[in-house]
């Protein structure tokens, strides 16, 4: 065996073992980014957790101040109770005293104003009864007068012999006359004392209606005062409620006290795991940063891995859509301000968001006679699109660029024209000025499924400035 031939097998045993370098670097590199997506869940995770155990800090907070406010008033309202069930068993004893003896009085009132109404007739009966004898003691001197009269004519026609008895009938009618004055005057007293005696009956007789109203009152008052003594009994039955209720209010105060600093544990605990979390996904992101260089540096060594072609076809497919964006600029169909535009516009109505900018309307003319055909070099690819600097992927290929619809999980998957994709890996591939970038990193396909990808990226500059970049997400 020749040197020469020697070296050769040589360089070929050091090629095919960079090969291999390489094939582990980028499988190396998928891997971290796999575990970078998955330390990143869990960090989003930790940040969900986080704020659902503040969530719930806060309203076991809440609820402890609200127990103990309840509680509080539970006891506040025991006491008040008791103070009224004391104040109303004073009350209604004592109205139970009052109205017992107001309607003692009233039944007495009321029998003595039934018995004087009683004695009032029959003292009105008496009365009539002189009235009947006034009026015969009045007919009897109306007849003596007219027997006197009637004696003095025949007197005077017996002439002396009648003389004496005469003057007897002379003083019979005297007698007569004052008998006759004397009933006129009785008369008259009767009549008055009559007057006075109905008066006196009437009032009596309203006397009785008014105490017969006043027992039908007292009886009222009565049974006012049972309902007092029943609301005495259910004011205690509600203190015996409030006590009752008292022991498990205590019990869960204590045990919300409990819960929540268990919460807070809970809490401090989660901050502490996210905080863990975010460091972890620093870390991954360097690692990952650190296998993307190693992956570049193997690439621009010159040596054949799966992924040379691809970054090969990107550095190109960018070049083609700098000429394309210069040489609209240099013909007038749009100008450099239109170009590098950073108004993003939100379309209405679009879930998920999509905006418009100044060169949209150009890139959907210029971009799919470039971006189409790469879809078809090699099965792996996934998709072609450019973004600018800052995420934002105007003109998207055509399978993903449906007029939106009205399921936004829908939209999310077929209309990712028009939509900002500043994530780790967007921006990493809009900003870069490297001649390349590959990077790897976790595709959402929706309903927590993800796929393995890897993204080719190459810079895009017009007049000098860089614009964006090109990507190529293909599958590893």
């Amino acid at each position: 065996m020749t040197q020469n031939a020697a070296l050769q097998r040589r360089d070929a045993g050091d090629t095919t073992a960079m090969a291999g370098i390489a094939r582990r670097v980028g499988g190396l590199g998928v891997e971290i980014a796999d575990l970078s997506g998955i330390v990143a869940d869990l960090s989003a995770i930790g940040v969900t957790q986080g704020g659902s155990a503040g969530t719930a800090m806060d309203a076991a907070e809440a609820m402890t101040r609200t127990i103990g406010v309840l509680g509080q008033s539970m006891q506040t309202a025991r006491d008040s109770a008791a103070e009224t069930r004391t104040i109303l068993g004073q009350s209604a004893a004592e109205v139970s005293s009052v109205v017992e003896r107001t309607a003692s009085t009233m039944q007495t009132l009321s029998d003595s104003a039934t018995s004087f109404t009683t004695s009032l007739g029959a003292a009105d009966q008496t009365l009539r009864n002189v009235q009947a004898a006034s009026a015969a003691i009045e007919l009897v001197a109306r007849e003596t007068k007219l027997l006197a009269l009637n004696a003095s004519v025949e007197a005077a026609r017996a002439g002396d012999a009648g003389r004496g008895f005469a003057v007897i009938a002379v003083s019979v009618k005297e007698l007569a006359d004052q008998v006759q004055r004397f009933s006129a005057q009785n008369a008259e007293h009767l009549a008055a004392l009559t007057k006075t005696m109905k008066g006196l009956l009437e009032a009596s007789e309203q006397n009785v209606d008014a105490a017969r109203r006043a027992i039908t009152d007292a009886q009222a008052a009565t049974a006012a005062s049972d309902t007092l003594h029943l609301l005495v009994d259910s004011v205690g039955t509600l203190v015996d409620g409030i006590d009752a209720m008292a022991a498990p209010m205590q019990q869960s105060v204590s045990s919300f006290a409990s819960v929540e600093t268990g919460l807070k544990h809970l809490v401090e605990t989660v901050d502490s795991a996210r905080t863990m979390l975010k460091t972890a996904k620093s870390r991954s992101d360097s690692i990952l940063g650190i296998s993307e260089d190693c992956m570049r540096f193997v690439a621009q060594s010159g040596i054949e891995t799966p992924d040379t072609p691809i970054v090969d076809l990107v550095r190109q497919k960018a070049l083609e859509i700098e000429d394309a964006l210069e040489t609209a600029v240099a013909s007038g169909k749009i100008s450099i301000s239109q170009l590098f535009d950073e108004n993003y516009r939100p379309v209405a109505g679009t879930d998920p968001q999509q905006f418009m900018t100044g060169f949209v309307a150009l890139t959907d003319r210029l971009l799919p006679p470039i971006q189409e055909p790469v879809l078809n070099f090699d099965p792996r690819i996934v998709f072609c699109a450019a973004v600018d600097r800052n995420g934002f992927l105007p003109t998207h290929n055509l399978k993903y660029s449906a007029p939106q619809g009205d399921d936004p999980v829908w939209n999310a998957t077929n209309c990712r024209n028009r939509r900002m994709f500043n994530d780790r890996t967007g921006l990493g591939a809009g900003r870069n000025t490297q001649p390349f970038l590959l990077q790897t990193y976790r595709r959402d396909m929706g309903g927590g499924v993800f796929a393995l990808m890897k993204d080719c990226s190459a810079p895009i500059s017009v007049r000098g400035r860089h614009w964006g970049g090109l990507r190529i997400a293909f599958r590893v």
